[in-house]
């Protein structure tokens, strides 16, 4: 049930990247996860896909949920920090995330999703009113930056690939047969290119938000819809959208290769 969270997170980036395909040609919509869930809010079929959905993500959350309380699983490399501690950290942030995923799935189920991009602005505005609430929104520009530069370490340095079975699916330095080598190759390169495209995509919203509460401007805290738009209006704007949603998309595929191979 966790790994159907791996399959759905997949699927969402993959819609979200064809939406920044169609906004690099003029098209409208909200590219993030907002407006790849809006896609399936209108019809009854749509509906029962985001109630799957729903439980696909809340079935992860709960994974993450048992590795916080429980630690990670004995097939998985030891941890480096001796006790763990900083694995069950990283899991219990992944919780979160799920949670909120799960929460946003359904608010769009019911029909009462609202766009992400309108709710961090509407958030940020509020935030804004003081000296306190700017410099929290700095420190979560901060943070998000961090993730995103996280992301494109993992990718960069193609450290995602540690999250795989490697040894018990022959993906990786010890695949022997030329098909092997074949899909070690397409993994790690589509864990390469989608890990940095996600992350350079949260680096910029969280530049934003830092620059939206320095300015105060709470339109600017709209998330990597925000970043998105942002990067559509330079003078290269349309191709860096192509080559951004082509990376959100080789992430979403790394998310159907973790459904698979996840290290679980």
């Amino acid at each position: 049930m966790a790994r159907s969270g791996h399959l759905v997170s997949g699927l969402l980036h993959l819609l979200i990247a064809y939406i920044v395909i169609r906004l690099a040609f003029g098209d409208p919509g909200n590219a993030d996860q907002s407006g790849a869930l809006g896609i399936f809010a209108s019809s009854t079929g749509g509906r029962l896909a985001l109630w799957l959905a729903v439980i696909a993500f809340a079935a992860m959350a709960l994974w993450r949920i048992a590795e916080v309380a429980l630690g990670p699983h004995p097939k998985n490399p030891a941890p480096d920090d001796g006790d763990g501690w900083l694995d069950r950290a990283k899991a219990g942030a992944l919780a979160v995330v799920y949670l909120g995923f799960a929460y946003s799935a359904a608010t769009f189920a019911l029909g009462d999703g609202k766009s992400s991009g309108s709710q961090n602005a509407g958030a940020s505005a509020r935030l804004m009113s003081s000296a306190f609430g700017k410099t929290v929104l700095v420190v979560v520009g901060i943070v998000i930056v961090c993730v995103g530069a996280y992301h494109i370490y993992k990718g960069v340095t193609q450290s995602c690939i540690d999250d795989l079975m490697l040894e018990e699916n022959t993906i990786g330095e010890d695949a022997d047969s030329s098909a092997d080598q074949a899909r070690s190759t397409s993994v790690t390169t589509v864990g390469t290119v989608g890990y940095s495209a996600k992350g350079a995509a949260l680096a910029g919203a969280g530049i934003l938000v830092i620059i939206a509460a320095i300015t105060a401007d709470p339109a600017k805290a709209t998330g990597i819809d925000g970043a998105v738009k942002t990067v559509a209006g330079w003078p290269a704007g349309q191709a860096l959208l192509v080559l951004m949603g082509l990376g959100i998309g080789a992430y979403g595929v790394y998310g159907l290769v973790m459904m698979r191979y996840a290290r679980m």
